[in-house]
């Protein structure tokens, strides 16, 4: 029976108003930029409309108590009971808060510890204020990516005083275990760390359990500021908004005060969808889930049966696939020949961190059309 997400075309994905489906000629399908093809929950769109009824002036400022309300809610549904409203800090989007966390927790020459390869905004949000980055590249075994804790390890120095995490991981889609999380935030407090864990992606896990890190005890909680926002689960980019959270209320007031006068605050329109998302969201989303299992199977397959030279462990969580070409000649211009010959375009692999020339990064939360007809384009330029 066809999925209503089967109807998603390029004809109509193509206008003006979509960065992803402009930034290349027509005749390239872009399965690149982190959002979603797929139609916004209804839901959602009901309630902006209601919202456009009412005043659109300034919203509440310090902070909208029926969305605090509703993210104290989530959080502790995620194992952080309690967790103070002077702990919780609503932001214009994710990447300002990893910005802010730099600023505020580390100063200018000292280090911050991050896994690679990595979402691309994680290093500059190090190198733009002139803090120095210890990359720590991720293993890259059979079973799939993984942490090594010897180079972690090897990695930290007198200077070291930020460890930024992202859990699940962009872009392998590693949706950590509990174990993994115990052994980190061990090393995090024996190295008197202090953690940003960007946890955007929790909600789009499509096997295993998510363990949010500052569950796992008073101790790492005190140490850690979460990261979280609906523009990945709920397709919503264009809406942006963010919440810094913490057991511990000086981290949030650190970050606070290193972005003073430059931090904007969420739009209405923004605080309006995350209120709906999170209360009326939750069918549209395990019709999301499904599907992109669904798109996550076809690829692993196709790729198996046509591409078996390229490595890729199917991601536990969200809907990224992080491909590697290295067997082919071409592999050191991979981005550009995929471009150029398939039409089309994927995000390179040089930007998530040093070393990973010849690794790409594919989108596959579009319509299985149009994941067909990529997959076809690129096994044909690869033959």
């Amino acid at each position: 029976m066809p999925h209503l997400f089967d109807d998603v075309r390029p004809e109509d994905l193509r206008h003006a108003d979509s960065y992803k489906w402009t930034t290349h000629p027509a005749e390239v399908l872009p399965l690149w930029v982190a959002d979603m093809d797929f139609p916004v929950a209804e839901e959602i769109t009901d309630a902006l409309h209601r919202r456009l009824t009412r005043s659109v002036g300034y919203p509440q400022l310090q902070g909208d108590p029926a969305l605090l309300d509703l993210l104290a809610a989530r959080q502790t549904a995620r194992g952080h009971p309690d967790l103070p409203r002077e702990g919780m800090w609503l932001l214009p989007g994710v990447v300002p808060g990893l910005y802010a966390s730099v600023l505020g927790l580390t100063g200018p020459g000292e280090e911050v510890l991050t896994h690679t390869p990595i979402y691309p905004p994680f290093l500059s949000a190090i190198e733009d204020h002139g803090r120095r980055t210890r990359p720590v590249p991720l293993l890259q075994q059979e079973s799939g990516w993984e942490i090594d804790w010897g180079a972690l390890e090897d990695s930290v120095t007198p200077a070291t005083r930020l460890l930024l995490f992202c859990s699940p991981h962009n872009p392998t889609g590693r949706v950590w275990t509990r174990e993994e999380l115990e052994r980190l935030g061990e090393f995090a407090l024996r190295h008197r760390l202090w953690v940003v864990s960007d946890e955007l992606h929790a909600d789009l896990v499509l096997d295993g359990e998510f363990v949010s890190l500052a569950s796992l005890g008073a101790d790492i909680a005190q140490r850690t500021v979460t990261l979280t926002g609906p523009c990945k689960t709920f397709n919503t980019a264009g809406l942006p908004i963010g919440a810094a959270m913490s057991a511990n209320p000086a981290l949030i007031a650190r970050l606070q005060l290193a972005t003073r006068g430059v931090m904007a605050h969420p739009g209405a329109l923004s605080i309006e969808m995350w209120r709906a998302g999170l209360t009326h969201g939750e069918r549209w989303l395990g019709e999301v889930l499904d599907y992109l299992k669904g798109n996550r199977e076809f690829l692993a397959q196709e790729l198996r049966h046509n591409l078996p030279e390229v490595r890729f462990t199917p991601p536990q969580a969200t809907y990224l696939a992080w491909l590697d070409f290295r067997a082919f000649r071409w592999s050191d211009e991979a981005y550009e020949f995929l471009l150029r010959e398939a039409r089309v375009g994927l995000n390179n692999g040089p930007t998530f961190g040093p070393g990973y020339q010849g690794f790409l990064r594919l989108n596959f939360a579009t319509s299985r059309a149009v994941l067909q007809e990529a997959l076809a384009r690129i096994v044909h330029a690869a033959s």
